[in-house]
């Protein structure tokens, strides 16, 4: 199995698999809150021994990377456009994830990049959607800051235990690292306050405009991202593939990574 190398550009910080034998358009794939590109440890040397060259960077503030602040989304989308220059990446399939998907999906749309294949999964990208749960509660004053402030890493590891199934000890150490200092705590908030999901309304419509071959992959046991939202991006984006994991929750690559990998290559392969 291909092996996973940790580099950087600039200051952000990214994994890659790279292939013996390249055949078809890299894979960019896009981690949300609160984890880092570790999350795809899993897919990557799937997708580099398919001929992928694949690679996922860690945001700002997540992983190894620093924090830049003010940590908007406008801001995440921009370094994820710095990003793709300095790592020399052209036409791309993008594989997104949570806030990964509104980052990437919006960076995609406002930078014309020549997608060659797309992936969603357990995110959103409407103009009428609603925070839920964790994320309402980082968008308030007060509530927000006292519930990061709170936080511990046992208290990190209880709630992803509750969330999910695939989360040891590696993977806790890893997303710990959102919550590292205080420029990363405040970094969280400003992105879920940046986050206001009536400045998607220009993009309505504009994921099925671009004709790409798209898989939506979800996990059916997500109170953030429910599924309905899965049957949605079906019906907006013609043609696209329909993929529901049962027994998975809102952090599907980490639920069942075997089944993910899978529907990908297949994906990828046209199958």
């Amino acid at each position: 199995m291909a092996a996973i190398e940790l580099k950087r550009a600039g200051d952000i910080a990214y994994r890659e698999a790279t292939p013996n034998d390249p055949r078809g358009d890299p894979v960019l794939l896009l981690h949300g809150y609160p984890q880092s590109s570790y999350m795809w440890r899993h897919l990557l040397p799937v997708l580099a021994d398919a001929g992928r060259r694949a690679i996922a960077p860690d945001l700002p503030g997540y992983g190894d990377s620093p924090p830049h602040r003010p940590a908007t989304w406008e801001r995440h989308v921009e370094t994820l456009e710095r990003f793709r220059r300095d790592v020399g990446l052209e036409r791309v399939v993008l594989v997104n994830h949570d806030w990964g998907g509104l980052i990437s999906m919006r960076w995609a749309l406002d930078h014309s990049i020549p997608l060659s294949g797309l992936v969603i999964s357990n995110t959103g990208f409407f103009p009428d959607g609603e925070w839920h749960g964790l994320g309402r509660a980082l968008r308030t004053e007060g509530q927000g800051e006292a519930l990061i402030d709170s936080l511990s890493r046992d208290g990190l590891a209880d709630l992803l235990g509750q969330l999910g199934s695939g989360f040891d000890g590696d993977a806790v150490d890893e997303y710990w690292k959102a919550y590292a200092t205080e420029d990363h705590r405040r970094g969280l908030l400003e992105l879920f306050r940046s986050g206001d999901l009536t400045k998607l309304a220009p993009y309505a419509g504009k994921l099925g405009e671009l004709g790409v071959p798209t898989l939506v992959l979800w996990g059916v046991n997500d109170d953030y991202a429910p599924v309905v939202s899965a049957h949605r991006f079906d019906r907006e984006i013609p043609h696209a593939r329909l993929v529901i994991v049962e027994g998975a929750g809102h952090f599907v690559w980490e639920d069942d990574p075997e089944r993910c990998a899978r529907e990908v290559l297949s994906f990828l392969e046209g199958g």
